[in-house]
């Protein structure tokens, strides 16, 4: 079996001034030191995406986006491209997160422009997929999840594959201090690695890694890192106070 490096990746989602992104991020360097044994990646919003960056610039903590627009320039109010991105050193970009499906209704094949754009553009796209409470209450977490990852996934050639980041994030999980057991989310790790078998094959398949992004902490982390398909973690609060977002970098070192 492949070893997959861990990763942690913060989502800062609307928070944080720049002045206050950049206190934040000097506070998660030092967390990190030069930790190599797991990757590190914080996205702030993109007011501070460039202020944030300089922090660091020399640390072994890379630099996301929350969003990008497919196109590399034009009329498009209020968008971000590639380009912009590439422009201040971002290296990884969060795609399909739940709150863009749910409250911008970002459709499956919107959201596959965006993958094969960050591709296209040397951006690390962090594909986000996962299942309402009514649909998993519905037992169609699977089918659910399935839909968004062949969708969103259409046209992504075996080579780019193994850029590629996936996130699973039980919607229902999100915020609510709910989380899935552990049983749960590694049942849906293990059955997207299976779909991304299928689509770009077995060994494609075991390098690319698989985040749990529903309401991971210091406190249920451990468990669910030591899962077989589970190579780290989509942190939304967490990420947003150094100590906590420290701590889960530690515990993804000790898997």
């Amino acid at each position: 079996m492949t070893h997959r490096k861990k990763l942690i990746a913060g989502n800062w989602k609307m928070n944080k001034t720049p002045a206050d992104a950049v206190a934040l991020a000097r506070e998660i360097v030092a967390a990190a030191g030069q930790r190599t044994d797991v990757d590190i990646v914080i996205c702030p919003p993109f007011t501070a995406t460039e202020s944030v960056g300089k922090v660091l610039d020399g640390s072994t903590v890379k630099l996301g986006a929350q969003n990008l627009h497919p196109e590399k320039s034009g009329a498009f109010t209020g968008e971000i491209s590639p380009d912009m991105l590439r422009a201040l050193f971002v290296s990884h970009v969060i795609l399909g997160h739940s709150e863009r499906r749910a409250l911008f209704g970002e459709t499956d094949a919107f959201i596959n422009l965006k993958v094969l754009s960050a591709l296209k553009n040397q951006l690390r796209p962090i594909f986000c997929v996962g299942e309402t409470l009514a649909e998993r209450e519905a037992g169609a977490t699977l089918k659910v999840v399935q839909t968004q990852v062949e969708a969103g996934l259409e046209g992504v050639g075996r080579e780019a594959a193994a850029d590629l980041i996936i996130a699973y994030e039980p919607v229902w999980a999100i915020g609510t201090g709910k989380v899935a057991t552990t049983a749960q989310a590694q049942e849906v790790h293990a059955f997207i690695r299976m779909l991304l078998a299928k689509l770009f094959t077995e060994p494609v398949a075991q390098k690319i890694r698989i985040l749990y992004g529903g309401s991971m902490k210091p406190a249920n982390a451990p468990e669910l890192l030591a899962q077989t398909d589970i190579d780290g973690g989509l942190i939304g609060g967490a990420s947003l106070e150094a100590r906590s977002f420290g701590e889960l970098i530690t515990a993804a070192a000790a898997k």
